[in-house]
């Protein structure tokens, strides 16, 4: 056993050793903190200039009326205005058009009212209802148009069977929903069968799955002002 007086030292040390390791520990918050802090900071930063990246950059975006892709059209849509840019609607009626998981969109101008110069990109939206498209002289026009013009064209799922159908996919590489992989190779395009295929100004994706990255690579082209055909 220790001396009374040394009994009595015990407490007095483990304050001091107490204090210390409180100390030590507000150090480390304050490193992390201000580490934080700075992360946060250029987060930010980051997050303005994607937001100022795509300013003045006007997209319309064509949905089925009914059974268009949800994912497609909402995430899609959620990329391209998080980056600043400015996204229209359209359908074949301006009534509400309703998707294949019941989301439920008032369009703000319907394809007879697309004037394809007041945008910098067309992209067609998939969904069974797509379907009402592979046909529609209106549809594959302002798809032709878009492209011939120098805008962005996108299709996603089995939309770009709208651009095959519309001729703009021969000797382009293209990814789809599987089942229309025969509809583009009979029109001339390289099926890859990738989530999201580039080429030039069209761009194209598999599904709903792809929705967000489809739309990173709409806002990375849109950024880019690409021109190459």
């Amino acid at each position: 056993m220790g001396t009374m007086n040394e009994r009595a030292s015990l407490p007095s040390q483990g304050k001091g050793l107490l204090v210390r390791a409180l100390g030590f520990s507000l150090a480390l918050l304050g490193v992390y903190l201000l580490a934080d802090g700075g992360n946060s900071a250029e987060t930010s930063t980051e997050k303005e200039d994607t937001m100022a990246s795509l300013s003045g950059v006007k997209v319309v975006m064509i949905i089925a009326h009914e059974n268009f892709r949800d994912e497609e059209l909402l995430e899609t849509r959620e990329e391209l205005l998080d980056a600043g840019a400015s996204v229209a609607v359209a359908s074949s009626s301006r009534t509400p058009a309703t998707g294949m998981l019941g989301a439920r969109v008032t369009p703000d101008k319907t394809l007879q009212e697309i004037r394809v110069d007041d945008y910098d990109a067309v992209i067609f939206v998939g969904g069974t209802g797509a379907q009402e498209y592979f046909s529609n002289r209106q549809a594959l026009d302002l798809a032709r148009q878009a492209y011939e013009k120098g805008k962005i064209v996108g299709a996603i799922c089995i939309a770009p069977s709208i651009l095959a159908r519309a001729g703009i996919l021969r000797g382009k590489r293209a990814t789809c929903w599987s089942g229309e992989s025969g509809t583009l190779l009979a029109n001339g395009a390289t099926y890859t069968g990738r989530p999201v295929e580039r080429d030039g100004r069209i761009i194209t994706a598999n599904g709903p799955s792809a929705a967000r990255q489809f739309g990173r690579a709409l806002v990375e082209a849109l950024s880019a002002g690409v021109t190459s055909p």
